[in-house]
């Protein structure tokens, strides 16, 4: 992914879906109504490591972002000058 933006956007929204299904009973009810329930013992083995790992990539894009950010803005405004001004 070249652009932290799209990073810090999959992150989030990774993070959220796996947050909601840990922390309300949605993926228990859709697992349910497949006949899929004697599965549901076995989600926290999936979904606790997968939250970690959501919640640390988006660190890593905020992280990256910042950084992406402050790059961006020393080279364009030592390139550009005084040209920004609109």
């Amino acid at each position: 992914m070249q652009k932290p933006k799209t990073l810090l956007r999959v992150s989030v929204i990774g993070t959220v879906l796996v947050a909601l299904c840990c922390f309300t009973p949605i993926l228990v009810v859709l697992l349910a109504a497949v006949g899929l329930a004697a599965l549901t013992g076995y989600l926290d083995y999936v979904l606790l490591p997968a939250l970690a790992f959501f919640i640390v990539l988006t660190c890593y894009a905020i992280w990256r972002k910042k950084r992406y950010d402050d790059g961006y803005n020393t080279d364009s405004t030592h390139s550009r000058g005084s040209s920004n001004d609109q």
